[in-house]
């Protein structure tokens, strides 16, 4: 059966179909948390009554249960509002079910120019100076990891340690939708933990149950870097800890915290 050229496809204003490229690397049922998390973005974004001159500052997402491929509807609302700032939350869940990922953002205003820009930091080597980069051995032709264009400048997929990899998305996030820098980049935070695993995937699980982006600046082109590191302690607790890349530098951090156990 054909599948839309995109992760997903809008049904009406709160409702869509994941499509097979939101499946993840581990159960051919589930989504990869990287589509969902980019579309509960935009929902915050696109929500009745945003402002125009606020964008997200913090976005953290709460992964209750794995995310199943086929229809979902989003829910929206204002935790808080105020002249500078608004907490907003959106949920994802399946049809008529209870939710399986929840999204909580901080959205602060904007001015143009309004106070001095500090640089961040240096650059990465830029993707166009970079080898494309294969995943790791998946069961299956077509999800995520075929959706998904990769170029390590450092380490990879199938090597253990620190990793930065560029990201960039081959179809749109919703059919028939422009592609937002914003989507890119969340699309991408959620493979920090892949990205620089520690231990070997064959024999552990590193599974992450949230993950927080932080963003002092609104994203721009079509790449997103993971620049990513790390730590697991002895007792199956595990933190993912990522620089967030554009082509013109960094933009923020994004964190995952990560369930590891042994694999049965």
């Amino acid at each position: 059966m054909a599948i839309s050229e995109a992760f997903f496809e809008r049904v009406d204003a709160g409702r869509f179909l994941a499509t097979e490229y939101t499946r993840g690397p581990w159960d051919p049922g589930s989504q990869h948390a990287g589509p969902p998390a980019a579309l509960l973005g935009r929902a915050v974004e696109e929500r009745e009554g945003a402002r125009d001159d606020m964008r997200i500052a913090r976005i953290t997402y709460e992964i209750l249960r794995p995310v199943p491929i086929g229809p979902l509807e989003i829910t929206t609302s204002v935790l808080r509002a105020g002249r500078s700032t608004e907490v907003a939350e959106a949920a994802l869940a399946p049809a008529g079910a209870a939710p399986v990922m929840l999204a909580r953002a901080l959205r602060i205003r904007v001015a143009e120019e309004a106070v001095p820009g500090v640089a961040p930091g240096p650059q990465l080597p830029p993707p166009g100076e970079v080898e494309v980069t294969p995943f790791f051995p998946v069961p299956w032709e077509t999800g995520y990891h075929s959706a998904m264009e990769t170029r390590f400048t450092e380490g990879a997929f199938v090597s253990l340690g620190p990793g930065s990899c560029w990201m960039r998305m081959k179809v749109p996030l919703v059919a028939g939708e422009e592609t937002r820098p914003l989507d890119r980049v969340l699309i991408a935070a959620d493979s920090g933990n892949g990205i620089s695993s520690v231990l070997d995937f064959g024999r552990y699980v590193f599974i992450n149950s949230d993950l927080t982006v932080h963003l002092h600046r609104h994203p721009v082109g079509e790449w997103a870097c993971v620049e990513a590191r790390t730590s697991v302690d002895a007792g199956g607790i595990g933190l993912a800890d990522a620089r967030l890349h554009d082509e013109k530098g960094p933009i923020g951090r994004s964190a995952q915290s990560l369930f590891v156990a042994p694999r049965s």
